[in-house]
Order: structure tokens, then C-alpha cells, then sequence
């Protein structure tokens, strides 16, 4: 195997980089944010989560959770996704907030009477406007962003730590324990 010179060294940069940049942005305080988003989440009759590309993969993992710890869950957009409705809630991930898709998905759920919970960098964006609870995820960066950290991979890797963090949070809040979810965890054959 050949080695690329200098190659170890920019992944050890660049982890801790991303490190250093995620806890910054997960320092700001959105306790009543996560608060309000709980309330939502733990009072719901159906959850749909939604979210395209990277941040489509960090909401995913989201709902994964969501059905472990016992919540009627589904992601928008796949073939068996049941219609949104009136007392439901729709969670949407989307770094800039104004990808067509996601706006017109907060747009129709607030149409329907659904409460939507946003996960966005952008706090003024059409998806901030169009959801009940925004959680603000806001990256900055310096010169070195792009090559250690690129694209919105800062956006995606504190979406991916928040929405954790708030996993713990409706956990807590129904009651539930580890346990009570490995016995809802998929076990493939």
C-alpha cells in the first residue's frame, strides 16, 4: 500500500478542527428550543422526519432512534410514509433552510395543521419562517474550513450531535431506558 505523504496529518487536523468547530456551535444555548421541541415531540401522534443529502443522513439516524424509543416514525419520501396530519409533527434538517423540497414540506405540514420543528444554520431562512421551533446551528469557519472541513460538513456533524442530545431528551421525558430500546432495535438475518 502506497502512502500519501502528509495524508495522516490532515486527517488528524482535520478531526480536530471539526471537533473544536461542532462544540462551538453546540455551546449556544437553545435550551428552550429543545425544551419546546420535546413538548412536540413527546405529545405527537405521528413524527415524519425529513432532510435531503447529508443532512437527509442525520435525520434519518434521528427517526431511527425515534422508533426505538417507541414513536410512530417515518421519513418523508419513502414509498409506505403514511399522510401527514393534524396532530402530528414533522422535524426537517436542512443547513440553509431554503431547499425546495424541505420548505415545501414545512409549508404543507403547517398547512395541514402539523407543528414543525426545524434544524437549520440559517435562522431567518423560508424553512426558520415556515416552523413552530427553530434549532439554529450556525457554523462559521476561517480559512481553513474548506479543505478540513468542507461543504456543510460542521452543519451536519452538530445536527447529527444535537438531534442525539435531544434523543436523550424525549428519552428521559417518556421514561424509557436503553434497554426498552434494544428490544425495539432492528435485528437484520
Amino acid at each position: 500500500m502506497t502512502k500519501v505523504a502528509g495524508s495522516h496529518d490532515r486527517s488528524s487536523e482535520a478531526s480536530r478542527y471539526i471537533v473544536k468547530h461542532v462544540e462551538a456551535i453546540l455551546a449556544v444555548d437553545r435550551s428552550e428550543g429543545i425544551r419546546m421541541a420535546t413538548n412536540i415531540l413527546t405529545s405527537t401522534k405521528k413524527l415524519f422526519v425529513y432532510g435531503v443529502g447529508r443532512s437527509g443522513l442525520a435525520a434519518r439516524a434521528f427517526a431511527m432512534r425515534m422508533v426505538q424509543l417507541g414513536l410512530e416514525c417515518f421519513f418523508i419520501g419513502e414509498t409506505i410514509t403514511p399522510v401527514v396530519g393534524e396532530d402530528d409533527a414533522v422535524l426537517i434538517v436542512s443547513q440553509t433552510g431554503s431547499t425546495m423540497s424541505a420548505v415545501q414540506v414545512a409549508n404543507i405540514a403547517r398547512r395541514v395543521g402539523a407543528k414543525v420543528i426545524a434544524v437549520t444554520g440559517q435562522p431567518t431562512s423560508k424553512l426558520a419562517h415556515a416552523s413552530n421551533v427553530v434549532l439554529t446551528l450556525q457554523t462559521s469557519g476561517d480559512a481553513s474550513r474548506p479543505r478540513l472541513a468542507p461543504l456543510a460538513t460542521l452543519f451536519e456533524a452538530a445536527a447529527m450531535i444535537l438531534l442525539d442530545g435531544l434523543v436523550a431528551q424525549v428519552m428521559e421525558r417518556l421514561g424509557q431506558t436503553e434497554a426498552d430500546m434494544r428490544a425495539r432495535h432492528a435485528i437484520m438475518v
